[in-house]
């Protein structure tokens, strides 16, 4: 009989799927609970994704409090992230570090899933979202985590995550979607969003083809000629659940979407989805945030000139008008007001102040990209040795 696979589990009928777990996934946590050495006295349910099919739990054992991870993504992917938690936390990062198995094992694949437990961090709070302060704490621990990532290469069981390369490609899509939205917005043009939409897409195509054009003709290519581990890891869903003050300063939790990039990426995320959260940009919280983060982790003019041409792009409209490829009816008819308003208010104060951020870029010392990687100056310097010797 073939062993049980987990699957996503939000198509499951009359159960409430916040607190659902598939009785055959439950069967699966216990045993691999037995392959730790720890007496389990209580489990409890924190977190689910019914539709991607993982979990995390609490549980309470002999050896303290500790957490059960269920990673949702195949096995392979889920390696690359588990052992780049333990590169880190060996680096000396505030991270929670993995238990090992009775087999000095540092998870558990079955049914067809990896599994992993962790030391459960506390006390641990948000850092405070009404002040500078609270930004700034997010952003210097994001810059200590950057940095203790960097180095980090994966074992061959695991399966290379990167999105380092992908920066053009991506800014295509971002533009190319904006035309669909345009399209969609012409078939759906009887409902009284469609008229509004319209009279933006034109707008934040462009900014699209701008920022596109800027990348193109910026170091990145330079940049990302260096080897991966010199960039390090991006966590790619940082914000303020994912950074949260504890023992000793910021812990940064939720690992297993880890991949190699620019560090800016992540940085960038929490600029932009903190204006929009204050409803208009700021230049004071904006540089604060992002001169804590380069206290912990110093960027260089290059770098600094990447995150300034990343924050052009149309993020937030982007982000969230794509929601209506899935329902484009509902979308338009329930949330396009809402989403739109939003945006556009934070396109009255974003221009100014990404004008004023440009001029900072004089306070940054140049990295001095030549398009070499690390890989090839080195071969390079070995060649050269061996020229000597003979």
């Amino acid at each position: 009989m073939k062993a049980y696979q987990i699957e996503p589990w939000n198509n499951v009928k009359r159960v409430n799927l916040d607190t659902y777990i598939p009785p055959e996934v439950e069967k699966i946590a216990k045993k691999v609970m037995a392959h730790y050495n720890m007496k389990v006295r209580s489990r409890k349910l924190i977190t689910s994704k019914p539709d991607k099919g993982g979990a995390i739990w609490k549980i309470k054992t002999n050896k303290g409090t500790r957490s059960l991870k269920l990673l949702h993504r195949a096995p392979a992917r889920s390696k690359f992230s588990v052992w780049a938690q333990d590169y880190i936390v060996k680096q000396g990062a505030k991270v929670p570090a993995l238990v090992r198995t009775k087999n000095k094992q540092l998870y558990v694949e079955m049914g067809g899933k990896v599994w992993i437990v962790t030391d459960w961090i506390q006390p641990l709070k948000q850092a405070s979202k009404i002040n500078l302060k609270g930004a700034k704490q997010l952003c210097y621990g994001l810059g200590e985590f950057h940095k203790s990532s960097k180095g980090y290469i994966p074992p061959e069981e695991a399966v290379k995550a990167s999105r380092l390369m992908r920066w053009p490609k991506y800014y295509e899509k971002v533009r190319t979607k904006i035309g669909w939205f345009r399209e969609l917005a012409k078939a759906y043009k009887h409902l009284p969003a469609s008229k509004r939409l319209l009279s933006m897409t034109d707008r934040f195509e462009k900014q699209a083809s701008d920022a596109l054009t800027q990348l193109e003709k910026s170091s990145y290519s330079k940049m990302v000629a260096k080897d991966e581990p010199h960039w390090g890891l991006v966590h790619q869903d940082y914000g303020w659940s994912n950074g949260q003050l504890g023992p000793g300063g910021l812990w940064v939790i939720d690992l297993d979407g880890v991949s190699y990039d620019l560090p800016i990426r992540d940085l960038r995320k929490l600029i932009t989805s903190t204006m929009e959260d204050m409803g208009r940009w700021d230049v004071k919280w904006a540089r604060g945030m992002i001169n804590a983060y380069h206290k912990a982790n110093p960027i260089d003019r290059e770098t600094y000139e990447i995150l300034m041409i990343d924050l052009s792009l149309p993020n937030e409209f982007y982000k969230h008008v794509k929601e209506m490829l899935y329902h484009p009816e509902t979308f338009l008819k329930r949330e396009a007001d809402a989403v739109l308003n939003g945006v556009m208010k934070s396109e009255k104060t974003k221009w100014k102040a990404l004008k004023k951020l440009w001029t900072d870029k004089k306070k940054f010392k140049s990295g001095n990209y030549t398009g070499e990687s690390s890989r090839a100056k080195r071969k390079k310097k070995r060649s050269k040795k061996k020229r000597r010797q003979r």
